[in-house]
């Protein structure tokens, strides 16, 4: 898929800041910097669009994401699959974000519960 920016990364046709190399995937650096120290993209080197679109390859792609969380004492392993699940690119990409208890970020759900509840509050009392 020649539109798809990760695939092109994944083929050496577009520049990134490569973290770890694995025959069936890549670790990169978000080109935004993340998040916080240590965020990375973990994606197959095939064109998958999302997690639910082939579970093998999912499978490695988490595999590979899971030996550079255990590197961290604390870690988010995210991925989304669409559009109104915040995946901005259609190709499948896990992020690990390295945790620390002070770090102050907030995780992508926390608002949408936080309104949830307050409307169940609303309606029940």
């Amino acid at each position: 898929m020649k539109t798809c920016v990760f695939c092109a990364i994944a083929a050496g046709e577009a520049l990134a800041v490569v973290v770890r190399e694995w025959p069936e995937a890549l670790a990169i650096r978000p080109r935004s910097g993340g998040v916080n120290d240590g965020h990375v993209f973990v994606l197959p080197r095939v064109h998958v669009q999302d997690a639910g679109t082939d579970p093998d390859v999912t499978a490695a792609v988490m595999r590979r994401a899971a030996e550079l969380m255990a590197e961290f004492p604390a870690a988010n392993l995210i991925t989304s699959k669409g559009e109104a699940a915040t995946q901005s690119v259609l190709h499948l990409h896990v992020h690990v974000v390295p945790r620390q208890s002070d770090d102050g970020l907030p995780l992508p759900w926390t608002p949408q519960h936080a309104a949830r509840a307050a409307a169940q509050k609303g309606v029940t009392s």
